[in-house]
């Protein structure tokens, strides 16, 4: 037990609305190691390290660093036992730059550009001190907030899904830093539902599910389906099997289309594309490159300022959502709470969104006919396998993944030929991932079309026929997926077009206009 730095025991935390987020959870972790806690979103992880990091005070419980009993009333406290957290949504101040954000906080005289450049040389964690953060890179933004916790003589480093906005080549080099950081006696404890991810860079892993332990072990000693099984509780399919495409018409065409995002500016600079009946197109990229604002512009949610959108064979360009479904078209979308549900609305009312308005719902004087509506609830529960108290239920009494069910239930019972499905599994188990992955394979066999925009690159090379890298609202290029190395995919995430890749010359990136 000598080498046993974080001990925590028992440890129980219930929020004031009466959510029990963790059940008595027992976490240690060895000094030196860099030790992944692995669990679905909602299993607990996240809150867990809050604690560990003095944002969250537990219940009840006891933690213990290298021997000795701590209780944290913040994260100030924790830093001076050496813990420091870098969140999933990194804490910078856009504004400023690198070495501002290194600094913020501290002391004037313990702000010493001389050590920040002295720990970078030691590292390799290299930044650009005098760079704005609003200028640079995620990959850069993640080194800048280690960086930062490192010069606060940080012994214990906490990573809360750290890889979420990173490329492949940025988590390559993420990865390559962490071994380099347990070289130099740091711990590190890497939070992540990615399996692949846990099994690459860690030394041990926990395994959290619904608020508990349920298993710990070595990495060596770990298979993704073992890892899988803790986390759902029973087999997971980890590769799901797909027949070859059998392509027909082009139901949905892009034509030279640009929008603008919130903020007036070009977020989609003209992309051009077609969607073919039978297939999966899939666009990959890091979030925040225009897929958004895309795909609000296919669906009607977004103005189209220029080109046009075009859907079994009409110019639908700037219509309304309700023309696009009665044309055949359903959304799936990447926020299922603010898009997707009305969560204090019943699961029956949430069924017929966006189709309340048809013939059958109907009775005299407008008046909604409730029986027909709750057996058309029954029956998109039964035939998606959603887990509900009844119809009558709120749709926020159901869990995330049984929410998501209720959504994509709802839009293909609308017998849509194109589905528009936006990050549809984001935030889900790996049940109800794999479920909703075999749903839109279902769907294309069944020959209707499928246009899946997801940050998970996983997701997309698994399912897609073909598939677009989309960065700063252009394509990088437009390939099958088994004609793409993760090499290739990673630089075309970073702004490298494909043809400049295939050509051999030293890649320039895409410029942005």
């Amino acid at each position: 037990m000598n080498d046993v730095i974080v001990q925590m025991k028992n440890i129980v935390k219930i929020y004031p609305d009466g959510t029990v987020a963790l059940r008595g959870v027992d976490f240690e972790v060895r000094k030196g190691e860099i030790h992944g806690l692995l669990g679905e979103n909602g299993a607990g992880k996240t809150t867990l390290m809050k604690i560990l990091s003095g944002l969250l005070r537990p219940t009840s419980g006891e933690i213990y660093i290298a021997g000795k009993k701590v209780s944290f009333k913040s994260a100030s406290e924790a830093l001076k036992h050496g813990i420091g957290m870098v969140h999933q949504h990194l804490a910078l101040v856009p504004a400023f730059t690198a070495y501002e954000n290194i600094v913020l906080g501290l002391p004037g005289r313990e702000a010493s550009r001389e050590k920040i450049e002295k720990l970078m040389e030691e590292t390799g964690l290299k930044v650009p001190l005098d760079a704005l953060v609003e200028d640079l890179p995620f990959g850069v933004r993640q080194r800048i907030e280690i960086i930062k916790m490192l010069y606060r003589n940080v012994d214990i480093l906490i990573l809360d899904e750290p890889t979420t906005n990173l490329t492949p080549i940025e988590t390559k080099e993420l990865f390559h830093t962490l071994k380099e950081l347990k070289k130099r006696g740091k711990t590190i404890i890497f939070i992540t539902h990615k399996l692949r991810e846990v099994l690459e860079v860690t030394d041990r892993i926990t395994v959290l599910r619904r608020g508990r332990v349920v298993g710990r072990t070595e990495t060596a000693k770990a298979t993704p389906e073992m890892l899988a099984k803790m986390m759902v509780g029973r087999e997971v399919v980890m590769k799901i099997e797909k027949k070859p495409a059998k392509p027909g018409e082009p139901v949905l065409i892009v034509k030279d289309l640009w929008v603008k995002n919130d903020l007036g500016e070009w977020a989609v600079k003209g992309l051009s594309f077609a969607v073919y009946s039978g297939e999966i197109f899939g666009i990959a990229g890091v979030e925040g490159n225009g897929q958004t604002e895309l795909v609000e512009a296919i669906t009607g949610l977004r103005r189209v300022e220029k080109g046009q959108v075009i859907l079994m064979g009409k110019d639908v360009t700037n219509r309304s959502p309700s023309e696009l479904y009665r044309l055949g078209l359903s959304h799936i979308p990447e926020d299922r709470h603010k898009l997707g549900l009305v969560l204090d609305m019943t699961v029956s009312e949430n069924s017929i969104l966006g189709i309340h308005r048809l013939k059958k719902f109907l009775g005299s004087l407008l008046n909604l006919k409730w029986r027909v509506i709750d057996k058309h609830a029954r029956e998109i529960i039964e035939k998606f396998e959603i887990v509900a108290p009844g119809t009558r239920a709120p749709a926020r009494s159901l869990s995330g993944g049984n929410q998501q069910k209720l959504v994509v239930g709802r839009e293909l019972s609308k017998s849509p030929q194109v589905i528009v499905a936006a990050q549809p599994t984001r935030g889900l188990d790996v049940a109800a991932t794999e479920y909703i992955r075999k749903l839109l394979i279902k769907m294309r066999d069944k020959g209707k079309a499928v246009l899946l925009v997801s940050a998970d690159l996983d997701e997309i090379l698994q399912l897609s026929d073909r598939m677009a890298v989309m960065y700063e609202g252009e394509f990088m290029g437009i390939a099958k997926p088994e004609e793409l190395t993760e090499e290739r995919i990673g630089l075309m995430m970073g702004g490298y077009k494909m043809e400049q890749i295939s050509a051999g010359t030293k890649p320039q990136p895409a410029a942005s206009s």
